[in-house]
């Protein structure tokens, strides 16, 4: 490196402008608001923690729009993964459960035929191992209406000596209303069941967008099995377009691919995604292969998500784009 080389520090009215400052470890500006966990999570040493789910007010009296978002673990080295989802008032979405207290989700209903791997539709921002902070573009927000709720997911996995976690979410507003507003969605399937030594099990998830819309970023999701992903659009005229293929995947370093340039989709257009997972002996991160594998929600189970983020006209209800959609549910 020229640095260590010796190089002579060049003439100081020469140097770029110093970036924007990043305070106390966020990949963010000094958020305008900081919603926190409501109390320390003690993580034992060792054991299985069911997924913690926590709701926290954002005592908003007006509708806010959001630009950059980001969330920070205290203790990343326990932390899975983490989502952050928006409950508006009224929503159905742990009616009854009390906020600022730690809770698990009641197990869902003893139905084969039921596939639970949809997510709320109200994903606001979400953290993985390398996952970094969202930060829109001038002109585009996230929405948070007033009087919501943040719903945290935290998957906690412990590591062999004892520690605690109390996650942040920072938040910094956009500095006038957009003319965009940005949602996370995801195409999922949950009703796979890979076979014992499978090491090329393909599963499909399909999402159809149901407004004019335009795709700005991908993220795909599996777990220690996960093979590779890759997304196609297929578009009314019949088209088809590979948009993102990722032929070796990562489960410890998971990545929003933002699009450069990103794409137009119009009405009735499919997002496509196919997942392949290798259950096989020949794969050093899985658990067992003597056994078959089906969605759920420990690191040794699987999970098929195709996130992505659509930006549209911010008149326009989120409602338009989702209420017949599969992955919206209520709990």
């Amino acid at each position: 490196m020229w640095v260590n080389g010796g190089a002579q520090k060049g003439a100081a009215e020469d140097m770029p402008p110093p970036k924007q400052d990043f305070v106390e470890g966020w990949g963010i500006p000094a958020p305008d608001v900081v919603l926190t966990l409501p109390k320390p999570f003690s993580v034992p040493a060792a054991g299985v923690i069911d997924y913690q789910y926590a709701i926290v007010p954002t005592s908003f009296t007006q509708d806010k729009w959001v630009q950059m978002l980001e969330v920070r673990p205290t203790d990343r080295a326990v932390v899975h993964h983490i989502i952050a989802y928006l409950r508006e008032p009224g929503s159905n979405y742990f009616k009854d459960q009390k906020p600022g207290v730690f809770f698990t989700a009641p197990p869902p209903k003893a139905d084969e035929k039921t596939d639970t791997s949809a997510l709320p539709s109200d994903f606001l921002v979400g953290y993985a191992p390398g996952q970094p902070a969202e930060i829109l573009h001038p002109g585009e927000g996230k929405l948070i209406k007033a009087g919501s709720d943040i719903v945290f997911e935290v998957h906690y996995t412990p590591n062999g000596k004892p520690t605690t976690d109390q996650t942040k979410l920072g938040l910094v507003f956009a500095k006038t209303p957009p003319k965009e507003r940005v949602l996370t969605l995801s195409a999922s399937n949950g009703a796979f069941k890979i076979p014992p030594g499978d090491p090329n099990y393909r599963v499909d998830a399909t999402f159809e967008v149901r407004k004019d819309v335009t795709l700005v970023g991908l993220h795909p999701h599996m777990h220690a099995r996960g093979k590779s992903f890759e997304y196609r659009l297929v578009f009314p005229d019949g088209r088809k377009d590979t948009i993102l293929s990722v032929p070796v995947y990562n489960w410890h370093w998971q990545l929003w691919y933002n699009l450069t340039d990103p794409i137009n989709l119009p009405q009735g257009t499919k997002i496509e995604c196919t997942a392949h997972f290798d259950n096989s002996a020949n794969n050093p991160e899985n658990p067992d292969p003597t056994k078959s594998v089906i969605w759920g929600q420990q690191s040794w189970d699987e999970m098929m998500v195709g996130f992505f983020n659509l930006k549209f006209d911010a008149r326009m209800s989120s409602k338009e784009l989702t209420a017949a959609e599969g992955a919206v549910h209520t709990h």
